[in-house]
């Protein structure tokens, strides 16, 4: 097994720094594969950064230590949460990067955004160090994407790590058992903790939702009220499945429109919701700007609003059912590397139409029942008569591992 080292204080001598504090070995505990392991393995030593960005608790870390741990080379995990990693890495030279890296074949330098300057740091090794595979973490995109963006140019690889998907957790357990857990999904979400420690999701999500939700926001510059901040992601979380209007929502929480907006996008670059913007190409009257807001995860939603009920309990159950098919289906496109842009499809006359993906010119799509014999579903004629190329499915849960597993291109 490869060695790998957690860096913690910071010593003045490097070789004292690495002596002092290392760990060998793996967490033993059930660890659930993740999908992107073999495409991050397949990106290795190919002259180019990887970067893995992904909400906190999506376990990157821990993709990252069960990606190294099917290599054969010798590693160095940084984290930069921790302030002497930050200082350690900030404006260094490569003589510096050398002595800090020593022997190692691999560097990771975990949560990156926290560094500053961690743009040049990452060219340096990658340019300077070329038989160093650097990788880092973070888990604010537009931090990191912010830093990165021009000393990286053409020499990264991005990926986006997202809570548990549906083919990983079916992966884990079988498909009969996931299908058990449906309600469960729908109320708690499928963040690794929480879908793998059944009986305290509650406590979990509260401390998550807590701890973690707003952090990264937060930090950027200029969010300076985070009772606002609380007061538009619960407007957002009673809003799924429905247009989103920066104006109504502003009047809702005394924010006006251009900071809702703001906001949003900020929550959208740190992982906690995603706009689906509407489609529109051939009927004169279908609704050119809207977008719907959904979030990453169930179970951060359900914690926002404080709602954990049963689903024989509730009046959302069609909300919770489509912003779980739209987020995990993101999920699948993005772990597959599938070039898909995602729509909604409304006229002003109402027809609507839950989900549109479009793939290399070929157009799908698909409406979302919980309850399909409650009412049949029909595709509007305004659609399928501008549209008649595009294929269409509902989705129930009698279906729906259809929707979450098949990725055509």
């Amino acid at each position: 097994m490869p060695q790998s080292y957690y860096l913690l204080p910071l010593f003045p001598s490097v070789q004292m720094f690495l002596e002092k504090y290392y760990f060998i070995g793996m967490n033993s505990r059930n660890i659930i594969s993740r999908v992107l392991i073999p495409r991050l393995k397949a990106r290795l030593f190919q002259g180019k950064a990887i970067v893995l960005l992904g909400p906190r608790q999506a376990d990157k870390t821990t993709l990252v230590q069960n990606l190294l741990a099917r290599t054969e080379k010798k590693h160095l995990l940084l984290n930069a949460d921790e302030p002497d990693i930050r200082e350690l890495l900030n404006n260094c030279t490569s003589t510096k990067l050398r002595s800090i890296i020593g022997r190692h074949e691999i560097i990771c330098i975990d949560e990156a955004q926290r560094v500053p300057n961690i743009g040049i740091t990452l060219k340096l090794i990658t340019d300077q160090i070329p038989e160093v595979q650097v990788i880092a973490t973070g888990s604010s995109s537009l931090e990191l994407n912010s830093s990165i963006s021009e000393p990286l140019t053409g020499r990264k690889f991005e990926y986006t790590l997202y809570p548990l998907a549906f083919a990983e957790l079916t992966e884990h357990h079988g498909l009969l058992e996931e299908h058990r857990l449906l309600e469960q999904r729908l109320i708690y979400g499928t963040y690794p903790e929480i879908a793998t420690s059944i009986g305290n999701e509650e406590e979990l999500l509260k401390m998550l939702t807590e701890s973690y939700l707003y952090k990264d926001v937060l930090t950027l510059e200029g969010i300076q009220k985070p009772a606002l901040l609380e007061k538009i992601v619960k407007a957002l979380a009673l809003q799924i499945g429905g247009e989103v209007s920066f104006q109504e929502i502003g009047q809702m929480t005394g924010a006006d429109s251009h900071t809702v907006e703001r906001y949003i996008d900020l929550l959208e670059k740190t992982f906690v919701v995603f706009k689906l913007p509407s489609y529109s190409r051939n009927v004169r009257n279908e609704i050119k700007k809207g977008r719907k807001v959904y979030f990453f995860d169930n179970g951060i939603r359900n914690a926002v609003i404080g709602n954990f009920l049963p689903l024989s309990s509730r009046t959302d159950k069609g909300a919770l059912w489509e912003n779980y098919l739209i987020s995990e289906r993101l999920k699948l496109t993005s772990n597959l590397g599938m070039a898909a842009s995602q729509y909604f499809w409304r006229t002003t006359q109402q027809q609507e139409i839950d989900y549109i993906e479009e793939t290399n010119q070929h157009l799908r799509a698909y409406e979302f029942k919980w309850n399909p014999k409650k009412n049949r579903t029909l595709f509007p004629k305004t659609f399928t008569r501008n549209y008649p190329h595009a294929d269409t499915l509902t989705v129930t849960p009698s279906n729906y591992e259809i929707f979450l597993s098949e990725a055509n291109e």
